[in-house]
């Protein structure tokens, strides 16, 4: 396939809708029962029950292929298998649920009696069948044959018990593209911790409430991993600037921007500069140059460590400096944890970023430091929205220090799990009279299942999704509305 990877970029020449070596990808095991995040290369493995896959026949296919175990001479292996046939005659079924159900309405489950009996095939026998070189779907038919009770349940019963036996003998890995929405939703699945228990629809309306649009410049505040990051640079769609500031001496991990699979020109739109360093114009032209010039970590912290001497550092910066770091190291297993890549990956890739450089290429690192010459340009014209998602640290104050940053009838949004710290900030605001069109909402979702004769409410549903804060700048009567605007 054409195309490379420079130091763990995408370049033009790939196809994004064909995964290439290197790539992330979320792959969706048995519909939903197990997420699990993973970079492709030719030493990864998965792990799916007891069973050790490679995943080397990922690369090259199509995001959306179908896969499925099967046991070989060499052990157990991916095999793509096409939509059509077995699954295709499952949907149509479905389908014509009308006239199966007509069908079978004499029939109930009222009869049937849950004591081991009805199954003839032993697990013997199917240890013999898997031995001659059965598969998976070979073996579920099987056990449907030799069902006494299949042929008397309903046909909804049949089909559940037919998904139920296919998850266990014949498992099936959905490769999923990663972005916006597959990511957060696996994150809320599994560790909803993790990104602030941000919800796809708390993101989207965040996106909405700040107005992010291509050629935007936006300041955000991301202490969700780096969900945000990757949310509003996918939406600019590589224009305009992602600003991601901090309070302190040391940045917040974007740890799931690296998940979204970014090319060069969107990472080089994902810069990182401290507050001290948007406020103050004192020492830029020369701090600023070094911190252009120096992407390596050990760099940006002998430079940021200079920021204590500032006039914008605020008094409370050495307990901000501790919560970050905490949030850091607890992001640090992030990947580890959602993918459980210590038991799915190799032992040359036990992790999902850190490690693969080790085998064949480097991760995306976006959040290089903002140029002097972008951050002179915020300075002057202002940023033209705000987003903050700061669970761990003092929202009001934060906010009044973030909003003179932005231009004047600018949108801002504010994220926080809880209702008063956001109440405490929306009445500060409204005090100071910095913003007008102020608004608290809270996003409230439920999802449905769409079959025939069995449309309804999910049974379980997230009753809790956080709470928003949204409004605009404006300029007070204190402030010098023609100065530097």
């Amino acid at each position: 396939m054409a195309g490379e990877l420079v130091g763990g970029h995408q370049t033009s020449s790939v196809n994004p809708r064909i995964t290439w070596e290197g790539c992330s990808v979320l792959l969706d095991i048995n519909d939903g029962d197990r997420l699990v995040f993973a970079r492709l290369s030719p030493a990864a493995t998965l792990k799916i029950g007891d069973k050790k896959c490679s995943l080397r026949p990922l690369i090259g296919c199509p995001f959306g292929s179908l896969f499925r175990v099967e046991t070989g001479p060499n052990g157990p292996y991916l095999e793509r298998c096409v939509h059509s046939s077995s699954s295709g005659a499952n949907d149509m079924g479905v389908q014509e649920g009308g006239d199966r159900q007509l069908e079978s309405e004499s029939k109930d489950n009222r009869a049937l009696i849950d004591n081991n009996s009805a199954q003839n095939l032993s697990s013997e026998d199917i240890d013999a069948m898997r031995r001659d070189g059965a598969t998976g779907d070979e073996i579920v038919e099987a056990l449907i044959a030799n069902s006494s009770t299949y042929e008397n349940k309903t046909v909804f019963s049949q089909e559940k018990y037919k998904r139920r036996k296919q998850k266990k003998y014949a498992p099936k890995v959905l490769l999923r593209r990663p972005f916006t929405r597959s990511i957060c939703e696996a994150y809320f699945k599994k560790y909803p911790n993790r990104i602030g228990f941000l919800r796809i629809d708390t993101l989207s309306l965040l996106l909405s409430f700040a107005n992010i649009s291509a050629y935007s410049d936006v300041l955000l505040v991301d202490m969700v991993g780096g969900l945000l990051t990757g949310a509003v640079a996918e939406r600019l769609g590589g224009t305009g600037y992602v600003c991601n500031t901090y309070f302190g001496g040391t940045s917040h991990s974007l740890d799931i921007a690296r998940i979204f699979n970014f090319s060069s020109e969107f990472d080089s739109r994902i810069v990182q500069a401290s507050y001290s360093h948007l406020c103050s114009a004192e020492s830029l032209d020369e701090e600023g140059s070094k911190m252009h010039e120096i992407d390596h970590p050990a760099g940006i912290q002998s430079i940021i460590g200079r920021e204590s001497s500032t006039k914008c550092v605020p008094s409370t910066g050495s307990t901000q400096i501790q919560e970050a770091q905490s949030l850091r190291n607890d992001n640090s297993s992030l990947d580890e944890e959602l993918g459980n890549t210590k038991e799915n990956l190799s032992s040359g890739q036990e992790g999902l970023h850190e490690n693969n450089a080790t085998i064949t290429y480097k991760a995306v690192n976006p959040g290089k430091q903002a140029s002097p010459d972008a951050i002179k340009m915020w300075k002057e014209k202002g940023f033209n929205s705000l987003i903050v998602a700061a669970p761990e640290l003092e929202v009001d104050s934060i906010v009044q220090k973030l909003i003179p940053l932005l231009s004047y009838s600018a949108p801002f949004a504010i994220y926080h799990q809880f209702l008063q710290p956001l109440a405490t900030c929306m009445h500060k605001l409204q005090s100071s009279k910095m913003a007008i069109g102020l608004q608290i909402s809270e996003p409230w979702l439920r999802e449905y299942q769409v079959l025939p004769s069995r449309t309804h409410p999910q049974m379980q549903m997230s009753g809790f999704g956080g709470y928003i804060l949204s409004g605009t700048r404006i300029c007070n009567n204190s402030e010098n509305c023609n100065g530097n605007q």
